[in-house]
């Protein structure tokens, strides 16, 4: 029950009932917690942040609820900058780093906290914590953050009192929290572009992360192969449950919504309805990434004969896209420019398109004017972490016109696509889609395949789901 909802069942509480909530209980303060593995890397991660920014106030909301249906909400995702400045996931936050007069920041967060049983906002307020459940008090907070924590709701009337330096604030996450500050909005992208910017090398304890979403991923995927046969009795809708499951067992959920992409659908590059048949001799597209309790997720590829065996045609398009993706995962390593491993997947699949006389030649000259965008539809690759497109925000020059570093974590992705009504290709050709990707991070010596335990080729993937054939 929400206060003053309209239509409630109840008009109103008594002082008698109000009496009786507020009395018996006992103090569930936890004492004794320790800093979060994650705090020293925020801490790191706030000082090179605060380096970037000398002498101005930097304000990075978490973001708030948003409504689904009526008094029903999405689950909660904070924004990504947040959790990496803060290594916290809370609602209705806000990091705040203020500028010291001797230089650098003093950092402190914004949280709800615990409400207090000596009036009627802890069973019927908006954050109810009867409702919605305990969350932390700042004292907890402060222990597992490593950071000072005040109440949320002085925020606006703080952040406006405040004077003697700059503001910026990241937009589109805390609308009351806009309204009470006068900043520039290009100076405010300015520190959303920073928070993607120092996403792109990842630090160690990142890349574990990632390492566990992947291999939750993998296990997703398995998982879905045993139950192609109840697939097929349905629909795609059972394989986007059967990894969801996997997701909410060893992680918070997926990390973005699962492609399920049976027959002509897999030529859809974000089909996401899931609603379609699972046919023998078709091909299953299926894109999908566990992420973790940490929030940083994977984003794995696999293309599958759903009968087991890849008919010549579709292992012929299988090859070819193999071949691309090994072009492309060569390219990574320091040193080389971010756009290597497009370049080399792109090229290798345009040759492939030139020789099948689906484009005019030569490559070279094909790849130069794009025309291999007609099947292959999207760049070969992102970088990963707390976004599945991690880094969007970032400058270009850091990161598409940038060169790979040691801890970058990136995909690669190459896919060929030949729509159902494209009539510049046989018919046999038409409706047929694939698509491989794996997750790589970059290391001093070149790079390490994080998702190498899904078989990769054509003949690898046929004995991987042998072994789950009933």
């Amino acid at each position: 029950m929400a206060k003053g909802r309209k239509n409630g069942l109840y008009r109103g509480i008594s002082e008698e009932l109000s009496a009786l909530m507020r009395t018996g209980w006992a103090d569930t303060e936890r004492r004794g917690l320790q800093l979060s593995e994650q705090a020293p890397y925020a801490a790191r991660r706030r000082a090179a942040l605060s380096a970037r920014f000398p002498g101005e106030r930097l304000v990075i909301p978490s973001g708030n609820l948003k409504v689904r249906s009526n008094d029903d909400s999405y689950p909660f995702r904070p924004y990504s900058g947040y959790v990496h400045m803060t290594g916290d996931q809370v609602r209705d936050g806000a990091l705040v780093l203020e500028p010291r007069a001797d230089g650098g920041h003093k950092a402190y967060c914004y949280q709800l906290p615990r409400e207090g049983r000596d009036n009627d906002e802890f069973w019927t307020g908006s954050t109810a914590e009867l409702w919605m459940g305990r969350r932390r008090s700042l004292a907890e907070s402060e222990l597992v953050l490593g950071l000072p924590c005040r109440d949320v709701r002085t925020a606006a009337g703080d952040l406006a009192a405040a004077s003697g330096a700059p503001t910026r604030i990241v937009r589109g996450h805390d609308p009351a929290l806009e309204a009470v500050l006068t900043t520039d909005e290009e100076r405010d992208a300015g520190l959303e572009e920073a928070l993607s910017d120092l996403r792109l090398v990842k630090d160690a304890w990142e890349v574990a992360e990632i390492r566990k979403a992947v291999d939750s991923t993998v296990r997703g995927f398995a998982d879905a192969v045993c139950e192609l046969p109840q697939a097929i009795a349905s629909s795609e809708r059972w394989i986007e449950g059967t990894f969801f499951r996997r997701a909410r067992l060893e992680g918070n959920a997926v990390g973005y919504g699962t492609i399920c992409a049976a027959g002509e659908h897999a030529t859809i590059m974000h089909w996401t309805d899931n609603d379609g048949p699972v046919r023998p001799g078709d091909l299953l597209l299926l894109d999908a990434g566990v992420e973790t309790h940490s929030l940083y997720t994977a984003d794995v590829t696999r293309t599958i004969p759903i009968n087991g065996t890849f008919t010549p045609l579709q292992r012929q398009i299988y090859d070819a896209v193999y071949e691309a993706q090994e072009a492309g995962m060569a390219a990574v390593k320091p040193g080389a420019h971010y756009r290597d491993f497009h370049e080399a997947s792109q090229r290798s699949l345009t040759a492939r398109l030139v020789a099948w006389g689906f484009i005019d030649g030569p490559a070279d000259r094909a790849y130069e004017l794009g025309l291999q965008r007609r099947f292959t539809m999207a760049g070969t690759g992102h970088m990963l972490g707390l976004d599945v497109h991690d880094c969007a925000k970032a400058r270009a020059e850091e990161y598409v016109d940038g060169v790979l570093e040691p801890g970058m974590v990136l995909t690669i992705e190459p896919g060929l696509y030949f729509q159902a009504d494209d009539l510049t290709v046989p018919e046999e050709w038409r409706g047929l889609g694939v698509r491989i990707e794996d997750d790589l991070v970059v290391t001093d010596g070149g790079h390490k395949n994080l998702s190498a335990g899904l078989p990769r080729s054509a003949d690898d993937v046929e004995a991987w789901m042998a072994q789950f054939a009933g």
